[in-house]
């Protein structure tokens, strides 16, 4: 039996000259990923607060974690999860 990341919500630290659509199109390319919303909810002078939804059929969560580090995003946690059986 296989378990799969369906959905995942990310609280997340930005630099603030990081536009969301750049990031969300970057995450979306990541395999297994179909949407990808991001919402700001706090900015500051030099980074913005957002929360991450990832949905997929098979969302590999290092991956997704890789790009957004590479964008200077720090995930702060993991806020929700959903999982299925394959």
């Amino acid at each position: 039996m296989s378990v799969a990341i369906k959905r995942v919500l990310l609280d997340a630290l930005k630099p603030r000259e990081l536009s969301i659509i750049e990031l969300s199109k970057a995450v979306g390319s990541v395999y297994g990923i179909e949407e990808v919303d991001i919402i700001v909810s706090e900015v500051d002078s030099k980074t913005e607060t957002i929360k991450v939804t990832v949905r997929g059929s098979q969302i590999d969560y290092s991956a997704v974690s890789k790009v957004m580090e590479r964008y200077g995003v720090s995930v702060r946690g993991v806020d929700e999860i959903s999982v299925a059986r394959m």
